[in-house]
């Protein structure tokens, strides 16, 4: 009797376990897809993404190749932070940041597909990613610097 009372127990624990990981819903396919993007985990985000996303999500993967395992754990840091989520209809928007750049707000477009919540990333949306992080990277000229093309003086009489 106790080995049929500890498997119902088992059983119904397994059965909400189940069910509280199922949630579809914009923010927690979000926030799953978010982190395996940026932990570079692609089997998470394909289970969640539209066909064209799971096309550039193999074309990314593909080129990226294996990733060193310094460089793993450097990116399995990295948090996402959902700060929005605005549904209309049978799209979403999430706003959202990561601990790379805090005060970058970003935009993740999910989609309703077959009652399912699928995220819709796109080469713009990667452009936008990459243009955002390449901005801080990038130093600023420096106004002293020899390299800079100074103005002709102007001509006296002018």
């Amino acid at each position: 009797m106790k080995n049929v009372l500890d498997r119902s127990l088992l059983i119904a624990a397994l059965a909400l376990a189940l069910t509280g990981c199922g949630k579809n819903n914009p923010k927690d396919v979000a926030q799953t897809w978010l982190t395996a993007f940026y932990h570079m985990d692609a089997d998470p985000a394909l289970k969640l993404s539209t066909p064209a996303t799971r096309n550039l999500i193999n074309t990314l993967s593909a080129l990226s190749g294996d990733i060193p395992a310094d460089k793993q754990e450097e990116l399995n840091k990295i948090k996402v932070t959902i700060k929005d989520v605005k549904e209309n209809g049978d799209n979403a928007a999430v706003t959202y940041t990561t601990t790379e750049d805090p005060k970058k707000e970003l935009t993740l477009n999910l989609v309703r597909q077959s009652d399912k919540w699928l995220v819709q990333f796109t080469k713009t949306d990667l452009g936008n990613q990459m243009d955002s992080e390449n901005m801080e990277e990038e130093p600023l000229a420096d106004p002293a610097s020899t390299d800079t093309v100074q103005p002709a003086p102007a001509e006296a009489g002018q």
